[in-house]
């Protein structure tokens, strides 16, 4: 990626985690860290080990494409590992997400495998972790018919049942765009929109070769590589599990509160639900908080739980966030390398 860019999102992701620093309560914010001690340590470890799932059902996607072309180039899985950090803290910085973290990824990773591969690889990640809340969220409603039944009133059964028959037909949807590729179709529905239709239509003429070859990486492992998928899948879905960790952990703090590691799944399961649905907010502000606060009173824990919760977990995303932007800075020397190598390799191709 050449150094203008990457200057660019580390200024951008820079300056959106001074604006949510600014905006922190410091006095209420320095009592609650003093409070938590250790154990915000512990949660911002914890995540230290999180990213290796997510670096793991990357790697798997990456490594399971067609590798034949002679232009590709060894991928270490640390440098993948920054990648993804890096990418998550952009992530957290740009509403809707994917307008600052994907992209990123694919321009890293596109002079060691080619933009068309780079491309799949992203977008099929994005499934796959997608894929993976949908299912944490099912099982969870059904953690929940299972464990807290006799919490369930008329409007608990009404958002369990609504949420068990949206992640059941989300599911069978996404089985679908994985056997078939979401490039064309993603496009062609594009095409259906008033304002971007001309745009679009005019995409697909141009770029009809490259959007079939990334539907074929992803039709080919889900496919032709059960395991590899299965796996990704897993491994994300693994990475939901465990991170309820960190609300177990902040939750051990607070001497009145009693509640168990179950707990703190549905916790999470029904506060990241309610976070993604406010996915147009930078850092899901609101959306999180908001979540962990009905969460706790919903599972009969008082309200200053949750609200500790979140504030817990908001710091260790801006700790995250401020890591990921270093890595970007960090990882500099290393990728002027290969840009000077794929410019190399560009420039020996005739020109279209």
């Amino acid at each position: 990626m050449k150094k203008k860019y990457q200057n660019a999102f580390f200024i951008f992701g820079l300056a959106v985690l001074a604006v949510m620093v600014a905006q922190l309560d410091f006095a209420d914010t320095w009592a609650k860290i003093q409070e938590a001690g250790y154990w915000l340590a512990a949660v911002i470890l914890l995540w230290f080990v999180l990213y290796f799932f997510n670096t793991g059902a990357w790697w798997v996607i990456i490594k399971n494409q067609d590798s034949s072309s002679a232009a590709n180039k060894p991928i270490k899985f640390m440098w993948l590992y920054k990648i993804t950090v890096s990418g998550f803290a952009l992530n957290y910085a740009t509403p809707g997400g994917l307008m600052g973290g994907e992209p990123y990824r694919i321009m890293m990773l596109s002079p060691k495998i080619g933009t068309e591969r780079a491309t799949a690889s992203v977008l099929l990640y994005m499934m796959t972790h997608a894929f993976s809340h949908l299912w944490f969220w099912l099982l969870s409603s059904l953690l929940y018919v299972a464990t807290k039944w006799q919490l369930i009133d008329i409007p608990m059964a009404l958002i369990i049942t609504a949420v068990t028959c949206f992640c059941s037909v989300a599911i069978w949807f996404f089985l679908k765009g994985y056997k078939r590729g979401i490039a064309n179709s993603g496009m062609k529905l594009l095409g259906r929109i008033p304002l971007v239709k001309r745009w679009a239509q005019r995409f697909i003429d141009e770029h009809k070769e490259q959007l079939d070859e990334i539907d074929q990486t992803m039709a080919t492992l889900h496919g032709q590589n059960p395991h590899a998928f299965i796996g990704a899948v897993l491994l994300e879905l693994s990475c939901r599990i465990v991170s309820a960790l960190e609300i177990y952990f902040i939750l051990q703090v607070m001497p009145d509160v009693h509640a168990s590691y179950l707990d703190s799944i549905l916790i999470l399961a029904f506060t990241s639900l309610f976070a993604n649905l406010l996915f147009f907010m930078p850092l899901q502000l609101g959306g999180r908080e908001g979540g962990f606060l009905m969460s706790a009173k919903g599972l009969q824990l008082t309200g200053q739980a949750g609200i500790f919760v979140a504030l817990i977990v908001r710091l260790r995303e801006l700790v995250w966030m401020a890591i990921g932007l270093l890595l970007i800075k960090f990882d500099r020397k290393e990728k002027q390398g290969v840009i000077t190598n794929s410019s190399a390799t560009e420039d020996s191709k005739p020109q279209e």
